[in-house]
């Protein structure tokens, strides 16, 4: 994912819950509705947590240095990170509180027509933003699920937007839903469950984004299809014969680090050595751009073809 593909996605989710939040923030003190409240709390996490993302994309540009010889890329990963604990904190434990208090002491609505309007409209910048992550995620993602780019995503911010927008719906249906139902009743007592139910549902998507993202953080290998390309440009049958073993990790959602230990014929000279490791970059860098940084270590392949161990090259995705 560019940088420009993902700032993209975060403006348009910045805008949409900037405005969302201060329609919210408008229909909770005309109404009174608990739900309205904690989905304006949750208008406000994700607007922070869009400036956050920015933020983090900022950092990462930052050019690598004595500190940071392999640069400041991970900084997307972290403040992706905080965007998952804001949201848990900000977001589901106030919503589950808030939810809470309404339902041991219910208090009637006032104006519920008006949040009933506040939340279509809601619904609709918020689908907004929903439509321009996914137009943004769609050449990445390819023909793999939804469910499945968001797991083996090295880039962190489209699949951020996503579930928050994703949660950001599915609670403005149920905070119209605790509305609607408290309306139709006249028991104010469905506008807390509503408000818990959408504190359940911020707390799910903050577990999902926290797991996925300290995972980033930690650091992770590149997917199983870049490193059979990986594996594949290394040898080419002449120069360099096998991989003895290869090793990847992602320094940043757009950069990749490539160490491997190639076999070469018995008998090859130094300038033979140099030429191949020369070589075997390019086709590397030409199969996945995004091998940046690379290390190859030469190993006289003394072994006929018979007696070579079988090593384990293919770095699996996340379980």
């Amino acid at each position: 994912m560019s940088a420009h593909g993902g700032k993209k996605a975060i403006l348009a989710a910045l805008g949409a819950n900037a405005g969302i939040a201060v329609a919210k923030f408008a229909g909770f003190l005309i109404t009174g509705s608990s739900s309205m409240l904690a989905e304006s709390v949750h208008s406000v996490a994700d607007t922070s947590n869009q400036g956050l993302l920015l933020l983090g994309q900022k950092k990462a540009e930052r050019e690598a240095d004595q500190l940071h010889p392999f640069g400041y890329g991970r900084n997307r990963y972290f403040y992706s990170f905080v965007v998952a604990l804001v949201l848990f904190t900000l977001g589901s434990l106030f919503a589950i509180y808030e939810g809470i208090h309404k339902i041991q002491h219910p208090e009637e609505l006032n104006s519920a027509f008006v949040a009933i309007a506040i939340l279509f409209i809601a619904i609709c910048l918020e689908g907004y933003s929903f439509r321009t992550a996914a137009k943004e995620s769609r050449p990445l993602k390819g023909n793999a699920s939804w469910w499945n780019f968001i797991r083996t995503s090295r880039s962190p911010e489209l699949p951020v937007v996503l579930l928050e927008d994703t949660g950001a719906l599915i609670g403005l249906v149920l905070a119209l839903g605790g509305v609607g139902l408290t309306m139709v009743t006249g028991n104010p007592v469905f506008d807390g469950i509503g408000t818990l139910c959408i504190g359940v549902l911020l707390g799910i998507i903050a577990v999902i984004l926290i797991i996925e993202m300290q995972s980033l953080l930690i650091g992770e290998g590149a997917t199983a299809v870049e490193t059979e390309l990986i594996l594949n440009a290394l040898v080419d049958g002449t120069r360099i014969e096998r991989v003895i073993h290869c090793k990847t990790q992602y320094l940043g959602p757009e950069e990749i680090l490539v160490a491997a230990k190639v076999a070469v014929p018995v008998g090859s000279t130094i300038s033979d050595v140099a030429t191949a490791i020369d070589e075997a970059e390019s086709r590397v860098r030409a199969a996945v751009p995004a091998a940046r940084v690379i290390y190859l270590e030469p190993d006289l392949d003394r072994l006929s073809a018979g007696d070579r161990p079988e090593t384990d090259l293919q770095a699996p995705d996340k379980p």
